[in-house]
C-alpha cells in the first residue's frame, strides 16, 4: 500500500504559497525517491482549487514543445487544460513542472510564467544543476529554492504512528534529565531508524512486510537507480564509482576520502568537477576539512581534503554490504542487537551527519598533529553565534575524548561546550556534555 507521509518541508511549502502570492516559483531540489513528487501532489491537492502536474518523464512531444515559443501563454495554458482535462483558476490553480531538468525549457519559461500572475508554479527536479541540464538556457531569478532531504528521525516516527517519541526527547535535552531506563527502548528504536532508513519506499516497505530483507531489496532498487542517473550525466563511470566506494572509504578510518585510489589519476579540475556532480546529486552529506576552525568555516575549507558520507543510512547499510547478500549483512544483526563493534563506528557518523544536515547544519572536521605519526580528529563542526561547537561520535560505550580534550586546550577561547555524542546517557564530566545520539537533531 502506496502511503503518503506526513512531511516537514510541508509547512515552508505553506509559508512559501503565503509569502509570495505567486511572485516566485518554488523549486524543490533532492535524490531521487526522496519523495519529492509524493509531497508536492499532495499540497497541490490540499492548498489549490486545482492543478496539473507536469511529469516531464511521462510529457508527450507536444506538450514539450509548447514551452519553446511563449508569445502566446493564453494558448499554452489552454493547451495544457485540454491536455490534462484540468480547469484552471487564476491565482487559485498551481502548475507543478516534474523532473524539470528533463525540459530545460520550461525551467527558463519559469520567469514570463511568473510575470503573467495568474497560476503558481513548483518545480521538482534530481541532479538538477548539473551543467548538461542548463546549458544554453537562462536560470530565472524568480525562483526560491528547498532541498528536501530523507525522512528526518521524526517523520520516521510519524511514519509509524508515533507522535510522542521526539516532544519527549527534545524535553530530556532542554532539561539536561537522562533518559534513564527508557534509554534502552529508545536507542533500540533510533537502531531501526538507521536500518531502514528515511527514503519513503523503505519506510512504505518496512510498514507492509515488517522484514528488513524485503527492506533491503528496495534500497538496493533506489541504489541502481542512482547508478543508471551517475551513469548519464558521466558515461565514464567516475561518479557512480565515487559513490559507491563511500562505505569502502569510511571504512578505512582515514581523515580523509582519497578519490584517486577509487577512479585513478585526473586533473584537479576534473575532480572537483566530478565531485560537484555527486553533491549536486543531493545523495551524499560532503564533511570539508576546516584548516582554520572558527567562525566562517566556509572561508578555510579545503575543497580537497573531505570525507563523504551518504544522505540517507538505511542506504548506506545496504551498501556497504552491496556485493553480498542480505544475509551476509552483520550491520542488520548487530545494530538490532546493539553489537556494533568499534570499527563499524562510521554508520553512528553517518546517520549524524545525515541528522545534522536534516538541521539545517553545513558540515565540517578538523585535523591537527598528535604525533609524528598521529592526528588528532574532530568529526564534526558547528558554529554557534561567535563560537564553535567540536562534535565527537563515538559507536562505543567507551566515554573518553582525547581528541575533544586536546582540541579544547588548543582553541579554548573559540569554543561554546564540546560535545561527545554516543550510546550512553545524558552526562556531564569537567568539559564535556555527553549526549545520546538519537539526540543529535536538537544540538
Amino acid at each position: 500500500m502506496e502511503r503518503v507521509f506526513k512531511r516537514k518541508i510541508y509547512d515552508d511549502l505553506l509559508a512559501w504559497k503565503q509569502t509570495s502570492h505567486g511572485q516566485t516559483a518554488l523549486l524543490i531540489e533532492g535524490a531521487r525517491r526522496v519523495g519529492k513528487s509524493t509531497i508536492v501532489e499532495d499540497f497541490a491537492k490540499k492548498e489549490y482549487k486545482s492543478y496539473i502536474l507536469i511529469d516531464f518523464n511521462r510529457a508527450s512531444k507536444e506538450t514539450i514543445a509548447l514551452f519553446d515559443d511563449l508569445m502566446n501563454l493564453d494558448y499554452i495554458f489552454l493547451a495544457l487544460q485540454t491536455t490534462y482535462q484540468v480547469q484552471l483558476f487564476p491565482r487559485e490553480s498551481v502548475i507543478v513542472f516534474d523532473e524539470v531538468q528533463k525540459c530545460p525549457q520550461a525551467r527558463q519559461a519559469i520567469k514570463y510564467l511568473v510575470a503573467d500572475g495568474r497560476y503558481d508554479y513548483i518545480e521538482t527536479g534530481s541532479l538538477i544543476s548539473i551543467k548538461r541540464n542548463t546549458q544554453g538556457i537562462t536560470i530565472p531569478s524568480e525562483e526560491d529554492r528547498l532541498t528536501m532531504h530523507p525522512m528526518d528521525y521524526e517523520e520516521f516516527r510519524w511514519a509509524l504512528g508515533d507522535t510522542a517519541t521526539v516532544p519527549l526527547l527534545k524535553l530530556h535535552y532542554d532539561q539536561h534529565v537522562p533518559l534513564g531506563p527508557a534509554l534502552r527502548t529508545k536507542m533500540r528504536e533510533f537502531r531501526l531508524y538507521m536500518l531502514v532508513g528515511g527514503m519513503p519506499q523503505a519506510v512504505n516497505t518496512y510498514l507492509d512486510t515488517n522484514n528488513l530483507q524485503k527492506v533491503d531489496e528496495m534500497k538496493r532498487k533506489i541504489i541502481r537507480l542512482y547508478e543508471d542517473d551517475f551513469l548519464k550525466i558521466d558515461p565514464s563511470g567516475k561518479v557512480g564509482k565515487l559513490f559507491m566506494a563511500i562505505p569502502a572509504q569510511l571504512a578505512r578510518s582515514a581523515s580523509r576520502f582519497v578519490p584517486y585510489s577509487t577512479i585513478g589519476s585526473v586533473g584537479e579540475d576534473k575532480l572537483i568537477e566530478l565531485l560537484s556532480a555527486l553533491e549536486d546529486s543531493k545523495t551524499v552529506n560532503m564533511v570539508y576539512h576546516c584548516d582554520d576552525p572558527n567562525v566562517g568555516m566556509s572561508l578555510t575549507k579545503d575543497l580537497f581534503r573531505y570525507k563523504i558520507f551518504m544522505a540517507d543510512t538505511g542506504l548506506f547499510v545496504t551498501l556497504a554490504f552491496w556485493d553480498k547478500s542480505y544475509a551476509e549483512n552483520v550491520l542488520y544483526e548487530k545494530l538490532l542487537g546493539d553489537k556494533l563493534e568499534v570499527n563499524l563506528g562510521y554508520v553512528y557518523e553517518n546517520v549524524v551527519a545525515q541528522m545534522l544536515v536534516a538541521s539545517g547544519h553545513k558540515l565540517f572536521y578538523y585535523t591537527f598533529p598528535k604525533d609524528e605519526k598521529h592526528n588528532y580528529e574532530i568529526d564534526f563542526l558547528l558554529s554557534r553565534g561567535n563560537k564553535i561547537v567540536p562534535v565527537e561520535v563515538k559507536s562505543s560505550s567507551v566515554r573518553s575524548h582525547v581528541s575533544l580534550d586536546a582540541f579544547c586546550q588548543k582553541y579554548a577561547h573559540r569554543i561554546a561546550q564540546p560535545i561527545l555524542l554516543g550510546t550512553k546517557d545524558w552526562s556531564h564530566d569537567e568539559t564535556t556534555q555527553i549526549i545520546p545520539v538519537l539526540l543529535t537533531q536538537f544540538i
